[in-house]
């Protein structure tokens, strides 16, 4: 059972003029905005209270410094943008959100230690943040033990389920999975795998490799990367020999080691007619920085892209454009950063308090949202229906997108295609079950 967060947590909070200086101190950048402590009314020295007076505190917590900055730097921007929004239309219950960002420095130590502090110290009632699923492994012990709650916005490899976490990115059937098939239907059916040396990507390949077998297809190479590794000419070499003829390349890099990835298949006269790269880490910030030249004609699968042609979508893109530059891109994991944060912000208003986590857990199961990418519902395993899109990068460095679903897809966390989850499901609501978590589903 979740616990309500302690009294001290909620004195009240000094004064309001100190409390609207610190609201999102700093909402047009990435830099990180500690709050430090204040006088509480009984004269000790203590934290600014999560929800006191007319402020509701949550935490951002993503990388702003090192490998993963290329990517979790513009998902703060996003979740910022949403509780500037947010703060402008009233609040939430009539209070001010107020935003206490961290920076994992792209080190899961950091994470955790940044984690416990949000929680300890700062009295946030919720954080937003993670990109890789290792930064999101290393703070889920803390979740989980101070039965906190975490939204996290990225795609990843399933095989998870926590009743602490709500996924607001892809899971395997909602990104990776389709991605495959397509691939199969239309690019071949022989396959490499390269990826970033941790768990999403090794996870990931575990799903393709019974996926691919499962079709008829054949892996005929998997290579991995260190995080921020650049040296990719051995990876690059051993994808030229066990594909002398061409096939399809899955891309489960991460951070600034795909570009010098594509960089290099370029200068190697791999291009996507012969070598076509699916990826499911790069989106529009990603082409941006790496440049449109190296990725053009090659394939991303995620739920949304900048080009969406929703009202929602319009909407959100000029918002984030007049807030951050014209020359700015929105993506994927922006999104879903965006809009879990209005999420959050419906089950709160349902739950009508910000501090008691379990209702706020309760109450954020069915909560739907006219989402840029299209209308999204929280699923009682904790993660969102999502429509499913495939893109291929353009010369403007956006995506045409090629492929989509007709309707949104339901989550499946634990995989079908790896036996030992096979069979396997998650139900919040399950509480005849023992571990609501995963259970073999009912034939």
């Amino acid at each position: 059972m979740a616990k309500q967060l302690g009294r001290r947590k909620f004195l009240i909070y000094g004064s309001a003029a100190l409390g609207t200086s610190l609201l999102l101190k700093g909402c047009g950048g990435s830099d990180s905005s500690e709050v430090g402590t204040t006088e509480s009314p009984d004269g000790d020295s203590s934290t600014v209270a999560a929800s006191s007076g007319d402020t509701i505190k949550v935490g951002i917590l993503h990388s702003l410094s090192g490998t993963m900055e290329i990517s979790e730097k513009t998902v703060v921007d996003a979740e910022k943008l949403a509780i500037k929004e947010i703060n402008e239309a009233g609040g939430v219950l009539g209070k001010q959100i107020e935003a206490v960002v961290e920076d994992g420095a792209s080190d899961w130590d950091v994470f955790k230690e940044k984690a416990e502090k949000l929680i300890d110290q700062d009295n946030v009632v919720t954080i937003f943040g993670c990109w890789t699923s290792a930064s999101r492994k290393a703070v889920l012990d803390v979740f989980e033990s101070k039965e906190h709650m975490l939204w996290y916005p990225v795609q990843y490899e399933g095989q998870e389920c926590s009743q602490n976490v709500f996924y607001t990115g892809a899971a395997p059937n909602q990104q990776i999975e389709p991605a495959v098939e397509w691939l199969m239907e239309n690019k071949g059916e022989t396959f490499f795998l390269v990826g970033s040396n941790y768990v999403f990507p090794k996870t990931a390949n575990t799903i393709i490799k019974e996926q691919v077998k499962a079709l008829g297809g054949e892996v005929v190479g998997e290579e991995y990367l260190e995080l921020g590794d650049q040296e990719v000419t051995p990876i690059i070499a051993k994808i030229k020999q066990d594909l002398p003829d061409g096939g399809v390349i899955f891309n489960t890099l991460n951070g600034d080691s795909n570009a010098a990835f594509f960089k290099q298949m370029k200068g190697e006269g791999m291009g996507p007619d012969k070598y076509p790269v699916m990826s499911v880490s790069v989106a529009e910030e990603e082409v941006r920085q790496i440049g449109k030249e190296f990725l053009l004609g090659h394939y991303a699968a995620w739920n949304y892209f900048q080009t969406v042609e929703t009202p929602e979508n319009e909407k959100w893109v000029k918002a984030f454009k007049e807030e951050y530059g014209e020359d700015r891109v929105t993506n994927d994991p922006m999104e879903a950063a965006y809009i879990m944060v209005y999420l959050w912000k419906q089950a709160v208003e349902k739950a009508g308090t910000p501090d008691d986590l379990e209702k706020v857990r309760e109450a954020a199961i069915g909560q739907t949202f006219d989402a840029p990418e299209g209308k999204v519902t929280m699923q009682p395993n904790h993660h969102i229906s999502k429509t499913v899109r495939i893109g291929e990068i353009n010369d403007e460095g956006l995506f045409d997108i090629v492929w989509s679903t007709d309707a949104p897809v339901d989550p499946v966390p634990w995989n079908q295609f790896v036996p030992s989850t096979k069979g396997y499901t998650c139900d919040w609501t399950a509480t005849d079950k023992e571990d609501p978590g995963k259970f073999k589903k009912e034939e």
